[in-house]
């Protein structure tokens, strides 16, 4: 339908209508007319229809990117079905493409302090970039006008959260890639049913381009990115995101860590809530005692083992409600309750198998858009970590390489991942997208620790458990553009997510204990990965890590299971169940060797200086100095 014919179709419309005036009419016309480029057709839907802030929003953008087609995206089967055949005949991507770019993301304000720490003189900020509103137009103005020539412009409002949650958010996105409409229809609720409730509401702006207009220059790759130009930028005050230049996951999903945490987190703080980079799972004892806890890890540490995990222990039971993002309020009785923002698993493939997450194989059988995988020739999908297929299948690389044998390259990228709609989990809990969230009774913080970490302790109170979360640290994975296994600071596993001034975010979440009413959930720090001095895990993981909760669930329920130690409480010997384990070096799972958390404390002292500086809470500062003293007190 060309937009000529959208326009008279507006005008009969409003012309039988006795609300507007003529003159109103004719105005909104006219600066709808002269905002969409020459020639610019709307081949799907109609534009008139569409709340009249959405239809503002469009027709600015549509000036600014001059697509030749605007498609107004309404959530069908059909729709998907028809942009899943075109993706497969086009996809092959561009190596460049393949992560999180943290190093050109930013968060724009006039005040550099109201986004990131002030970072000591010489020293760079790990906690976010920023950038000043004027230098990030000048930088903008030099990539969207025209980006979308010779493409479609595609038009999705979606919500974050169950429609009707207190902390449910609506975001509508533009976008030229067909690979973000079909992903976003499995990780949002988008379509037709949004736009509907979202009326004359205000929403988050979301703007992406893969920044390639066409005639595509020559290339290899069939999947349009522009790596050398991508940026992606988020105007908090705005509840704006202009992503452009990449075509993968989280960069050009604006609806996922851009909108659900770097925007959420600042929307969280302006209304007091949470927005965190948590999985949300439900434990049920054999007794049928249900619990529901949060957990942060740092992306590709086990979040979605976790949240599908297979218990090992007779008569437990697992169910999922998020692998990847919660948004937690207290509620007016001052229980803490969450709900998972997103309808879809965007999990990391490799390492992915029926012995790791069985649950997750069975989850991505159906309906799932698999990228970077490896294919083989009989129609599957491989990589690392799954069995090699019969002789007779061959497999091809997620670089077009066929016939390949495993070897020096990888058939899958590290990074690869499985967008999978979350109805097709066996698991999932019943409440999952119950408007009123789900009750959290523990919230667990960890990472990838080889060394010192015990498996799991409980923290003093909640002040101590917001110093243990400030203090995560990691091993740096695939997700992001990181080249080596370095350990990294990754404070609230939130460290390339923040959308505003870590220090202010630590002042959040200790105002949560100010008021009296709030049932403040337990805090543990988790440590699955630790090793022996022969670079073995002492810890089985995976369902075993079921024992782990089994011992937070008692915790939670008041047992007396615990000793005190310098950093926190540990369990009492013999209170994990190890049975049927065989023979297991709890003692070192457990060993907090004195020399090495003195030189954490130092580490995290020097942490804190050199990248906060004033902006520490005094609260924290105390608990680190508070744990110093207990350690250097310790035998």
């Amino acid at each position: 339908m060309s937009f000529t014919s959208v326009i008279s179709r507006f005008s009969s419309i409003v012309s039988s209508s006795s609300t507007p005036s003529t003159l109103r009419c004719g105005l909104l016309l006219r600066r709808m007319a002269s905002q969409l480029p020459v020639g610019c057709s709307v081949i799907r839907g109609t534009l008139s229809f569409l709340p009249t802030k959405v239809q503002n929003y469009v027709a600015d953008q549509a000036e600014v990117c001059q697509p030749d087609n605007i498609y107004i995206c309404d959530g069908s089967k059909e729709e998907n079905e028809a942009l899943i055949n075109q993706l497969i005949e086009d996809a092959r991507t561009d190596p460049r493409d393949v992560a999180r770019v943290e190093s050109k993301t930013y968060i724009c304000t006039k005040d550099k302090r109201e986004s990131i720490p002030q970072a000591k003189d010489g020293v760079k900020g790990q906690l976010g970039n920023w950038m000043g509103e004027s230098t990030i137009k000048k930088e903008l103005d030099k990539r969207f006008p025209g980006c979308m020539k010779g493409r479609t412009m595609y038009v999705m409002a979606f919500s974050m959260g169950p429609v009707g949650s207190p902390v449910s958010k609506i975001g509508v996105q533009l976008t030229d890639s067909p690979y973000v409409v079909c992903s976003m229809r499995i990780m949002t609720r988008m379509g037709d049913h949004v736009m509907k409730v979202l009326g004359d509401g205000d929403f988050v702006k979301c703007l992406h381009s893969v920044g390639v207009p066409k005639p595509e220059p020559p290339s290899q790759y069939a999947w349009p990115c522009n790596p050398d130009k991508t940026l992606v930028t988020h105007f908090p005050h705005d509840r704006e995101i202009k992503s452009f230049g990449s075509g993968y996951g989280g960069n050009s999903l604006l609806g996922k860590k851009c909108f659900a945490l770097r925007i959420a987190t600042t929307i969280g703080r302006d209304e007091g809530w949470l927005a965190e980079h948590m999985l949300i799972m439900a434990l049920t004892n054999p007794k049928g005692e249900k619990k529901y806890i949060a957990a942060a890890f740092p992306s590709a540490c086990g979040k979605t083992n976790l949240a599908m995990m297979k218990p090992t222990l007779p008569g437990w039971k697992v169910e999922c409600v998020g692998d990847d993002i919660a948004w937690m309020w207290f509620d007016e009785e001052g229980q803490l309750r969450a709900i998972n923002p997103e309808s879809g698993f965007f999990g990391v493939a490799p390492g992915t198998s029926n012995k790791t997450n069985p649950v997750a194989m069975e989850t991505c059988t159906t309906g799932t858009i698999f990228t970077n995988v490896a294919e083989t020739s009989d129609g599957g999908f491989w990589w690392e970590g799954l069995p090699l297929p019969e002789e007779d299948v061959s497999i091809t690389s997620w670089l077009g390489e066929k016939n390949w044998k495993p070897g020096s390259t990888k058939a899958a990228h590290p990074n690869s991942r499985f967008c999978t709609p979350i109805g097709n989990c066996p698991i999932m809990d019943k409440d999952w997208e119950n408007p009123k969230g789900v009750p959290i009774s523990a919230i667990l913080f960890g990472g990838r620790r080889p060394q010192g970490v015990p498996l799991v302790y409980e923290a003093f109170n909640w002040q101590h458990g917001v110093f243990i979360a400030s203090a995560m640290s990691s091993e740096a994975t695939a997700a992001a553009e990181h080249k080596t296994k370095t350990v990294m600071r990754d404070p609230f596993a939130m460290r390339p997510f923040f959308g505003y001034n870590f220090g202010k975010y630590m002042e959040h979440w200790l105002s949560m204990s100010k008021n009296s009413k709030n049932k403040l959930p337990k805090i543990f720090h988790v440590n699955w990965f630790r090793l022996n001095e022969n670079g073995k895990f002492l810890w089985p993981g995976f369902g075993e890590n079921s024992r782990v909760l089994e011992w937070v669930t008692r915790r939670c329920n008041g047992e007396d299971i615990v000793d005190s130690s310098p950093i926190g409480f540990i369990p009492k010997s013999g209170t994990i169940n190890t049975e049927g384990l065989g023979q297991l070096d709890m003692e070192q799972l457990f060993s907090i060797p004195k020399d090495y958390w003195l030189e954490e404390c130092k580490s995290v002292r020097q942490y804190y200086d050199e990248q906060l500086g004033e902006d520490l809470p005094q609260a924290i500062r105390d608990e680190l100095d508070a744990l110093e003293t207990r350690l250097q007190a310790a035998c």
